[in-house]
């Protein structure tokens, strides 16, 4: 039981490192970096992006790095708009 335990965590942190290694392909400095505060805040929302990206990535469909101004605008595509609200007194 213990081997396989920590067979599996180490097969997570191959795993997690060659993630890691990949998305500073994809991404520049900054994009990386913002993307790192992104997951503080938003973690589900950084993944979502990551993977999205790697999946672009491998499928051939990225040219270049993506930049920190690129992150920004998929980031303002991908908010909900805030639903704003009128309160009417009667």
């Amino acid at each position: 039981m213990a081997y396989e335990a920590q067979d599996r965590q180490m097969r997570e942190e191959q795993q997690r490192i060659a993630r890691e290694s990949v998305l500073r392909i994809i991404f520049s400095p900054q994009a990386r970096e913002r993307l790192s505060n992104i997951k503080m805040v938003k973690p589900e929302l950084a993944k979502f992006v990551e993977d999205r990206f790697i999946q672009l990535a491998s499928a051939g469909k990225l040219k270049h790095q993506v930049t920190d101004e690129e992150l920004k605008q998929v980031l303002a595509s991908l908010q909900q708009p805030k639903k704003e609200f009128k309160i009417r007194w009667a």
